[in-house]
């Protein structure tokens, strides 16, 4: 997907943060060229000081969107995925298994959540960050209960994985 975005806003950089930011959120275009986050209205200005731009160039990104079939079909199509649980687990007595993996390594998800399965431990949430979105992505998977940390080197074992924390 982030290919055929990135190919139409290669000469504009202001323009791309904005779509990355659009799609980094969940937020959707309308074709009145309204932005939501769900059934919730964004403002241009509130989109253009997290990313640092002028509310004119909100408005602008989103025309040339509108105007272009297949952004349009991409923008105006997008939903937030939900709430990610990860920093109230402790609170909700959960755990939280964090891994960061080479992103084309097929199988890590699968594996991982064999191996908390085998430990009789329910997942409440499986979250996988977008490689083409983020520097690090992390697969943060939120388990019913803690997670022994004895299990760390059963992870490291999956291929691909790099780096992994439980609490």
């Amino acid at each position: 997907m982030w290919n055929k975005i990135k190919h139409k806003f290669d000469k504009y950089p202001a323009r791309m943060r904005i779509a990355r930011k659009i799609v980094e959120l969940g937020l959707h275009i309308t074709e009145n060229g309204k932005i939501y986050c769900g059934d919730v209205e964004i403002t241009d200005v509130a989109i253009a000081r997290s990313v640092g731009v002028d509310r004119r160039t909100i408005k602008t990104t989103v025309n040339v969107i509108l105007k272009d079939h297949q952004l349009r079909e991409i923008f105006e199509n997008i939903h937030p995925a939900g709430t990610l649980l990860k920093n109230v687990a402790g609170n909700l007595g959960f755990g939280v298994v964090e891994i960061e993996a080479h992103a084309n390594n097929p199988g890590i998800l699968a594996q991982a959540t064999e191996l908390i399965s085998h430990e009789n431990i329910s997942i409440r949430q499986a979250h996988a960050g977008d490689p083409e979105l983020e520097e690090n992505p992390l697969l943060t998977i939120i388990t019913e209960k803690q997670v022994k940390g004895e299990l760390i080197n059963e992870f490291l074992k999956i291929k691909g994985v790099k780096r992994v924390s439980i609490y």
